[in-house]
């Protein structure tokens, strides 16, 4: 057999040598890698018919799509993370800490480096785990583009760990504000968010509510209406640029309305230790600078075993997901270049529910590859988009057979929409009980406390 014919394993089944239960080995663990790895753990690992492994450089899983809000302090990290220990134990799989370093495509192994805690200490040695079936699931980072002083003075929401450290800085700040001798510096206060895509958009929304209801509790020196300033920027012509232009006038409106300061058409040409300059000279003041501009693959996927990626060091896939160069790997999530069957040259963009829907696919399309079955090709469905404006509305719309196109949706409704987006996420890990027993106690949990996190 010829190392080509041995990597590819089969065409498009792609099957693997019987050595016992297959081994399927899924590398991150977001939203796609944690729903994929748990259906499996509770359908294959269970039965003995293969041995699931995830492998994750965290200890624990947060949905990306709310960071915005861990951001701003209106969520506690605590109550929504999931111990992927405890999942991996409940769902019968097993979860294996540690960061991909590399890939053996002729050996089938993934190369794992030691994982090294907080405090420097050495907690496990290097590894090498084997795989019949190999999904990447290592989601994205966000682009900042090469732009001058990004990397150092700009915060980027990619994990909790950033979030976390925003709204650390973000409290501190208003502490200093509040605590001065003199007037406020120029910058002082100001928060410029880069980039007015999804995340920048609400993550504005939910600073305008968050920042006045931390100067509530006591700190009577700022006022917020002549103190905060919030400046969204963005490069293209309008904010929400990749939808509908219907949902980006809407959702523009409601933020001018916040006061929130919307710039459109700009470009940032350097990011500074107190605020921003674009391209055009001007400099905007800023204490606090977020990047949420354009998101990429990480920076490995490039130099992976000679797979092929794209501009944005996505794995390119083919339908049915796998990788253009090897049939026994796979790639799901942010980090894949799927097609989008039915429109030519176009693929999937990097969202929560492109995820959901790949990670379900998935789940079929492996055991297919158990029994030597074909693999299905996989279609998107979109249903469209919901952009969350904190407590004071969600605009968005709905798409598909039942609405015979596309339904604009406002208000209390849609809402109810974007906050069962979240529940869909927890409905697939937890089952039902589980998620209505934690929604009930954040419920009554969320009463004791303050509205807003204040560390």
């Amino acid at each position: 057999m010829s190392t080509e014919r041995a990597i590819h394993g089969g065409g498009a089944t792609g099957r693997a040598p019987a050595h016992g239960p297959h081994r399927i080995v899924i590398v991150g663990g977001g939203a796609g890698g944690l729903e994929l790895a748990t259906r499996l753990g509770d359908t294959l690992g269970r039965r003995g018919m293969a041995e699931v492994t995830l492998v994750e450089r965290a200890r624990t899983h947060f949905w990306k799509p709310h960071l915005h809000e861990i951001a701003a302090g209106s969520m506690d990290l605590d109550a929504y993370e999931t111990d992927y220990l405890a999942q991996s134990h409940w769902h019968s799989f097993r979860y294996l800490i540690g960061e991909m370093t590399g890939l053996d495509r002729v050996a089938r192994s993934v190369q794992v480096a030691p994982f090294v805690d907080e405090d420097g200490d050495r907690i496990t040695a290097a590894r090498s785990i084997g795989y019949d079936t190999l999904v990447m699931a290592v989601g994205s980072r966000t682009n900042d583009f090469g732009t001058p002083g990004a990397a150092e003075h700009a915060i980027a929401l990619d994990d909790p760990a950033a979030a976390q450290r925003f709204h650390r800085r973000l409290v501190n700040a208003y502490l200093r504000a509040h605590a001065r001798a003199g007037p406020l510096r120029p910058e002082q206060l100001q928060v410029a968010i880069i980039g007015a895509g999804a995340t920048g958009v609400e993550l504005a929304a939910e600073l305008h509510n968050t920042t006045r209801t931390l100067v509530s509790y006591g700190l009577d020196r700022i006022d917020p209406d002549k103190d905060i300033r919030l400046v969204l920027i963005e490069a293209a012509d309008r904010i929400l640029p990749a939808l509908p232009e219907r949902l980006s006038g809407a959702a523009q409106h409601l933020l001018e309305g916040m006061r929130v300061s919307v710039r459109t058409g700009a470009r940032v040409a350097q990011v500074l230790p107190d605020g921003v300059r674009l391209a055009s000279g001007e400099a905007i003041p800023a204490e606090l600078v977020v990047w949420a501009a354009g998101v990429k693959a990480p920076d490995f996927l490039r130099e992976i075993a000679g797979l092929e990626t794209n501009r944005i060091n996505q794995l390119v896939v083919r339908p049915t997901l796998q990788t253009t160069r090897d049939d026994a790997i796979f790639a799901i999530g942010d980090c894949a270049a799927a097609p989008w069957l039915g429109k030519e040259g176009v693929v999937v963009p990097p969202r929560a529910q492109a995820a959901h829907q790949q990670a379900s696919h998935m789940v079929a399309q492996i055991r297919n590859r158990l029994r030597g079955h074909e693999l299905k090709p996989w279609r998107y469905r979109d249903f469209g988009s919901l952009v969350s404006l904190g407590e004071y509305s969600t605009v968005g719309n709905l798409m598909g057979s039942l609405t015979g196109g596309s339904l604009w949706l406002e208000g209390w409704f849609a809402r109810m929409m974007y906050l069962s987006l979240y529940k869909m996420h927890e409905l697939a890990l937890h089952g039902f009980w589980k998620m209505a027993l934690d929604t009930a106690a954040r419920m009554i949990t969320r009463r004791t406390e303050p509205h807003v996190k204040l560390h």
